[in-house]
């Protein structure tokens, strides 16, 4: 008998617009990096200077837009797998990270904070009037 492995289906992480922002900022957090190599560093402006140049500098005889976005994702691409990959890691991590919290149901007997019950700036006393000033002895 043949048997079949159980398919795998990852969870729905985003759409490509949010994968692409994801990678944007990715690339600028690694661009502000100390641990990132300048000449790294040179590589997306590289890929990027190539789009802006005036057309007699930059493009090819046969050269169409998709070359031209061709070259931009090779570059943004090579720059962050040449990146040490514990920077880059770690960068991803910072981009992923969840804010702790515990997610809790309000009882229906527990009334409902209203625009009247909020705290203003009023409500709160001045604690620490600057007289802290230590006496010599």
């Amino acid at each position: 008998m043949n048997k079949k492995m159980p398919k795998s289906i990852e969870p729905y992480s985003g759409g490509v617009l949010q994968d692409l922002a994801k990678r944007i900022k990715l690339i600028l957090r690694l661009m502000g990096d100390r641990r990132v190599s300048i000449f790294l560093k040179a590589l997306p402006l590289a890929s990027l200077a190539y789009l802006i140049l005036p057309e007699g500098l930059a493009a090819l005889p046969l050269a169409t837009p998709v070359d031209d976005a061709l070259v931009i994702w090779l570059g943004l691409y090579l720059f962050v797998e040449l990146c040490p990959d514990d920077v880059v890691d770690e960068h991803l991590q910072a981009l992923q990270r969840v804010i702790p919290g515990e997610w809790r149901d309000v009882p229906a007997d527990e009334p409902a904070l209203s625009d009247e019950s909020k705290n203003t700036a009023s409500d709160f006393e001045l604690l620490d009037n600057g007289d802290n000033e230590q006496t010599g002895e």
